[in-house]
C-alpha cells in the first residue's frame, strides 16, 4: 500500500474505508522469559469518557488476536493505520456519537517512519485517552510460530527469521519502553491470549466495567517457566512446605480446600498473608492516585500448582473484602 501525505479533508474519509483485521492468528503455549520495563501508567480513564487503545509488538506476538479480541468488545478496530493518520483518527473518536472506544495497531509495517510514533503518541494522550499495549515473546517461541504458519517476516522475506527478530526489535525498543500494559504471550495459545486480553479491558463483574478505576489481578505462576512479563510486583514463596512432596496432594492444586489449608496452618504462611496485605492496603489507594489503571501482584513457587495458587486466592479474598475490584488468575495451574 502507497502512503503519500493525504489532506486533512480526507483523512477521515481513508481511516472509515481502513480494513479491518479478518481473524485470529493461531499461537503456540510455551516458555516466557523476556525483560520487563517499567512504563509509565496512563491517566485512569472515567467512567464513559473516549478511549484509544494501540496495539503494538513483535510480529508473531499475537496483535491480530489481541485486535480481534477488543474488537469483540465494542472497539472500532483498525490494522496498520498509516502514522500520519493517527492525530486525525483521535480526533474522529472524539468527535464520533457512534464511537467510544476504538483500537488500532502500529507495527514494523510503518517502515521508516515509525521513530515518529512516541513523539505523535504524547500530542494524542493530551487530547484523548490512550494506552498502548505492547506484546512480545520468546525468540525461540516466535521462530517456532513462523515455522509452523510458514509466513515470512514482514521485515524480510530473504533473512533467516531469528535475524528479523532482533532487527524488530531494535526498531520498536522506544516504543517497547512508551507501552502501558506489557504483554508476555510465550505461553498463550490464541484462546487463552484472547481471554486474557478481555478479562484486562472488558467490564468486570459485578460493576458493569465503571466504579474503582484500578483493577487488581492476583496471579499465581511457577518460575520453572519464567516470571510473568506483566507482573508488577512479585513475592516468591518458595520458602513456605511444598505440599508436592505430600503424596494425597501432588495431583490437587491450591484451590482445593485440604491444600489451602495445609499451607494456611503454617505460621509464616499467616504473617506472610498480613503482611502483604497491610502493604498492599497502604500502596493500593496511592496507585489509583497516582492513575493507575490495573495492578497485577504475582505470586511465583516452583510449578504454579500449589503455593502460589493459595497466595493468589487468598489475597485476592482479601483485597476484595477491603472494597477493590480484584480478580485471581493461574497461569500455570493444571487445568
Amino acid at each position: 500500500m502507497s502512503r503519500s501525505p493525504n489532506p486533512d479533508g480526507q483523512a477521515a474519509d481513508k481511516i472509515r474505508s481502513r480494513k479491518l483485521k479478518p481473524g485470529l492468528k493461531k499461537a503456540s503455549a510455551s516458555k516466557a522469559g523476556l525483560k520487563k520495563s517499567a512504563p509509565e501508567q496512563p491517566a485512569a480513564k472515567k467512567p464513559g469518557a473516549k478511549e484509544l487503545v494501540i496495539v503494538t509488538g513483535i510480529s508473531g506476538a499475537g496483535k491480530a488476536s489481541a485486535l480481534k479480541a477488543l474488537e469483540d468488545l465494542g472497539y472500532y478496530a483498525v490494522d496498520n493505520l498509516p502514522l500520519e493518520l493517527l492525530p486525525d483518527f483521535a480526533a474522529l473518536v472524539r468527535a464520533s456519537r457512534e464511537m467510544d472506544r476504538a483500537v488500532l495497531v502500529v507495527d514494523v509495517r510503518e517502515g521508516p517512519t515509525l521513530d515518529r510514533l512516541p513523539a505523535i503518541l504524547l500530542k494524542v494522550k493530551k487530547t484523548l485517552h490512550t494506552s498502548v499495549v505492547f506484546l512480545d515473546a520468546s525468540d525461540a517461541v516466535l521462530v517456532r510460530r513462523y515455522s509452523e504458519t510458514r509466513r515470512p517476516h514482514p521485515l524480510s522475506r530473504s533473512e533467516m527469521v531469528a535475524r528479523s527478530i532482533t532487527s524488530e526489535r531494535q526498531m520498536l525498543d522506544e516504543v517497547r519502553n512508551l507501552a502501558d500494559f506489557l504483554i508476555d504471550t510465550s505461553s498463550f495459545n490464541v484462546h487463552e491470549l484472547r481471554a486474557y486480553v478481555q478479562a484486562k479491558f472488558g467490564p468486570q463483574e459485578g460493576d458493569g466495567g465503571q466504579g474503582s478505576p484500578l483493577l487488581v489481578s492476583c496471579l499465581s505462576f511457577g518460575f520453572k517457566n519464567g516470571v510473568p512479563l506483566d507482573a508488577d510486583l512479585v513475592f516468591d514463596v518458595r520458602f513456605l512446605p511444598n505440599p508436592h512432596f505430600v503424596p494425597e496432594f501432588r495431583k490437587l492444586t491450591g484451590r482445593h480446600p485440604k491444600v489451602a489449608k495445609y499451607i494456611r496452618d503454617f505460621p509464616q504462611s499467616a504473617e506472610f498473608l498480613d503482611k502483604v496485605t497491610e502493604m498492599m492496603l497502604f500502596l493500593l489507594p496511592h496507585y489509583v492516585k497516582e492513575g493507575k489503571s490495573y495492578l497485577t501482584i504475582a505470586f511465583g513457587c516452583t510449578g504454579g500448582q500449589h503455593r502460589s495458587v493459595m497466595m493468589a486466592e487468598e489475597m485476592a479474598k482479601r483485597l476484595g473484602k477491603a472494597g477493590f475490584r480484584v480478580k485471581a488468575v493461574h497461569r500455570d495451574m493444571p487445568r
